[in-house]
C-alpha cells in the first residue's frame, strides 16, 4: 500500500538521481565528443605547410589555406544557432549523435580531397557536422549539473580544449611524418565513432518543453553576411589593396546583411539569436571578451605555424610538440578558474586573463630568425594560462543568464563568439600579414624574372619554392630565402602587436561593462537563504527583462522514463514538493526581479 500511495515526486526522483550520480561520467563522454572538433583545428594548423607544398600536398595558396580554415568556421558559426535551437526542440542527445556521425563521415571525405577547392568544400561540410555537435555539449552540461557545480564542470570542459591543443599537433605531426597529409583528418573518425557510441549509452536526453519555430531567414542572413564580410577581407589581403570594388563591395554587402539580421532578429518571437539578451551587461561583456580574445589568438596562431616550420625549419612533429606549453597553461588554469572566481569575482579573473594574453602576444616581438626556442615555449605557456583564465568564467557568465530550457541557444552564442571571431581574426590578421610581407619582400625581387616575382610574393612557402628553383648554389637563391625569413618575421611582429591591442581592448570591455562583485554581494544580502535555494534549484538565472520571458528548467528524459515537468523537477532538486503556493511565490519573485536590471544579470555568483 505504501508503494501504491507513493508520491509522483518519488517516482520521478529515481531517473533524476541516476543522472546526478553519473554526471561526471557524462561530462567525460561530452569531452570525448568535443575532442574531435577541437583536434580538427589544431591538426590543420600543423598541416598547413604540407598542404601548401605542390609535391607533398595540394599546392594551396595563402588565400586557399585561409579558406580551408574559414569555410569550416563560417558554416560552423552560421549554423550553430540553428542546431542549438534544433537540439532544444528535438533533443540534444539525438542532435549530438547526428552531428558526430556527420563530422566523422565528412572528415573521411576531406582526407581524400584531390584539389584545394575540394578541400575547401569538404571542410565546409565538416563545419556542418561540427555545428551540430558543439552547442549540445555545453547545453547538456548546463542541464546535468546544478548551478553550484556548473562552473567547475565548465572549467573542465574548457580544459578539454587545452588537451585537444596538445594532442592535435603532436599526433598530427606523427601522422605527417609517416603518412600523407590527408591522414590528419582520419584522426577524427575514431573519436567520433567512440563519442557517438558513448553518447548513445550514457547521456540522458533533454529538450526544451516549449520550443519555438526555426528562424530560416535569420540563419540564411547570418551565413550570407559572414561569408561576404570574410570574403572581402581575404580579398583585401590577396589584392594588396583595400580600396577596390572586389574588396569593398563584399565587405559593405556583408555588413548590410548582418545589420538586417540584427534588425530582423530583434522583432521575432523565436529568433535564432535573441539580440535583446545583449542588453544584459554580464552577458554582453562576457561575449565581447570571448570574441576579442579569440580574434587575437587564432589570428596569431595561424601564422606562428609558418614561423616554426618555414622560418625556423622545424618539422610538423616538432612544431606540434612546441604547442604543448600552450595546452599546459590552459590545463593548469582552466579547472582552477572557478575557485578564482569565487575568491575574486568574474570581472577580475576575466580581465586579468585578458591582460596575461595581451602580455604574451606583445612578447612575440622578441622572436626573430634565431631566437632561442624556449622563449616561444614560455610565451605559449603564458598565453595558454591567460586563455584558461578567460574561457570558463566568461562561458559560465553567459550560461548563467540564459534560461536552462534554452541552453542550446546559449551554448551556440558562446561558440559563435569564438568561431566567428576566430574566422575574422584569421582573415583580417592573415590579410595584414600577407600585405606587409609582400611590401617588405618586393624591393628585393628586382633581379628575378617578372613571372618569378609574381609567384614569390604569394606566401613565404611560394618564396622559398622560387628560391629552391634558383638552386642552393645561387647567390640570388640564398639571398631570397634570407629576405623571405626577415620579411615574414617583420610581418609577424606587426600582426602580433595588433593582436595584443585587440585583447587589451577586450580587457577594457570587461573592466568597463561587466558587473563587479559588489552587485552580487547586494543581491546575496537582499535574498533569504531558502529563497536562494529555491531559485537555484529552478535555475534562477533570469532572461533579461527586455526578453520578457522568465527562466524555467528544461525537461529531462532518462532511459524510457517520462519527461519531468518543470514543477516536479523543482521538487526533485529541492527535496520537497513544489506546491501551488511555492510556485506562485517563485513567479512573484521572478516578476519582481524582471524589472530590476541588477537582478537580471544572473545570480550564480
Amino acid at each position: 500500500m505504501q508503494l501504491r500511495n507513493a508520491s509522483p515526486q518519488a517516482a520521478i526522483a529515481g531517473p533524476a538521481d541516476r543522472i546526478h550520480r553519473r554526471r561526471w561520467l557524462i561530462l567525460g563522454v561530452l569531452i570525448t565528443s568535443l575532442m574531435a572538433i577541437v583536434l580538427d583545428n589544431t591538426v590543420l594548423n600543423v598541416a598547413l605547410k604540407t598542404i601548401a607544398d605542390p609535391v607533398a600536398g595540394l599546392g594551396a595558396s595563402q588565400s586557399q589555406l585561409e579558406w580551408g580554415i574559414n569555410s569550416y568556421t563560417l558554416v560552423f558559426a552560421g549554423l550553430l544557432f540553428t542546431f542549438g535551437v534544433v537540439g532544444d526542440r528535438i533533443g540534444r542527445k539525438r542532435m549530438l549523435m547526428i552531428g558526430l556521425v556527420a563530422f566523422g563521415l565528412f572528415s573521411l571525405i576531406t582526407a581524400y580531397a584531390q584539389t584545394p577547392d575540394q578541400l575547401v568544400w569538404a571542410r565546409a561540410a565538416m563545419g556542418l557536422g561540427a555545428a551540430a555537435v558543439m552547442p549540445q555539449t555545453l547545453s547538456i552540461i548546463t542541464n546535468v549539473f546544478d548551478p553550484a557545480e556548473r562552473p567547475r564542470a565548465i572549467g573542465i570542459w574548457a580544459m578539454a580544449v587545452g588537451i585537444g591543443v596538445a594532442i592535435g599537433p603532436v599526433v598530427g605531426g606523427l601522422l605527417l611524418a609517416h603518412f600523407w597529409w590527408g591522414s590528419v583528418f582520419l584522426l577524427n573518425v575514431p573519436f567520433t565513432a567512440a563519442g557517438a557510441a558513448a553518447v548513445w549509452l550514457l547521456v540522458p536526453e533533454s529538450k526544451n518543453p516549449d520550443p519555438g519555430r526555426i528562424d530560416y531567414v535569420g540563419v540564411l542572413a547570418s551565413i550570407a553576411g559572414l561569408v561576404l564580410l570574410v570574403y572581402g577581407i581575404i580579398q583585401g589581403g590577396e589584392k594588396g589593396s583595400w580600396v577596390h570594388a572586389g574588396v569593398l563591395g563584399p565587405i559593405v554587402a556583408g555588413v548590410a546583411v548582418l545589420a538586417f539580421f540584427t534588425w530582423y532578429e530583434a522583432r521575432l518571437r523565436h529568433p535564432s539569436l535573441d539580440v535583446r539578451l545583449f542588453r544584459n551587461p554580464r552577458l554582453s561583456s562576457a561575449v565581447g571578451a570571448l570574441s576579442l580574445v579569440f580574434f587575437g589568438m587564432l589570428g596569431a596562431l595561424f601564422f606562428l605555424s609558418f614561423y616554426l616550420q618555414s622560418v625556423r625549419g622545424y618539422s610538423a612533429l616538432q612544431a606540434g610538440l612546441l604547442s604543448l606549453p600552450f595546452a599546459a597553461g590552459q590545463m593548469l588554469l582552466a579547472p582552477r578558474s572557478a575557485a578564482l572566481v569565487r575568491r575574486y569575482g568574474t570581472k577580475a579573473v576575466v580581465a586579468s586573463g585578458l591582460l596575461v594574453v595581451t602580455a604574451a602576444l606583445a612578447g612575440y616581438q622578441m622572436l626573430g630568425t634565431a631566437t632561442p626556442i624556449w622563449v616561444l615555449a614560455a610565451l605559449f605557456f603564458v598565453q595558454g594560462a591567460g586563455m584558461g583564465s578567460v574561457m570558463p568564467p566568461a562561458t559560465e557568465a553567459v550560461m548563467s543568464v540564459v534560461p536552462r530550457e534554452r541552453a542550446g541557444a546559449g551554448s551556440a552564442l558562446t561558440n559563435v563568439a569564438r568561431q566567428v571571431s576566430g574566422a575574422l581574426g584569421v582573415a583580417v590578421l592573415g590579410s595584414i600579414l600577407a600585405q606587409v610581407y609582400r611590401g617588405q619582400l618586393s624591393p628585393h625581387l628586382g633581379a628575378l624574372p617578372a613571372a618569378a616575382r609574381g609567384a614569390a610574393t604569394g606566401s613565404i612557402e611560394a618564396t622559398q619554392a622560387v628560391a629552391a628553383k634558383l638552386g642552393s648554389g645561387s647567390i640570388a637563391g640564398r639571398d631570397l630565402a634570407v629576405f623571405a625569413d626577415s620579411a615574414f618575421v617583420h610581418a609577424m611582429h606587426i600582426t602580433t602587436l595588433i593582436s595584443a591591442v585587440i585583447t587589451l581592448l577586450g580587457a577594457l570591455v570587461v573592466v568597463t561593462w561587466m558587473p563587479g562583485r559588489g552587485a552580487g554581494a547586494r543581491r546575496a544580502a537582499a535574498a533569504e537563504a531558502p529563497t536562494r535555494a529555491t531559485e537555484v534549484a529552478g535555475h534562477g538565472e533570469l532572461v533579461p527583462a527586455a526578453a520578457g520571458r522568465p527562466a524555467g528548467p528544461a525537461a529531462l528524459e532518462a532511459d524510457a522514463a517520462p519527461e519531468v515537468s518543470a514543477p516536479l523537477e523543482d521538487a526533485v532538486a529541492t527535496g520537497a514538493a513544489a506546491t501551488p503556493a511555492s510556485r506562485r511565490a517563485r513567479a512573484e519573485r521572478a516578476d519582481a526581479h524582471a524589472g530590476d536590471p541588477v537582478q537580471a544579470e544572473g545570480q550564480a555568483r
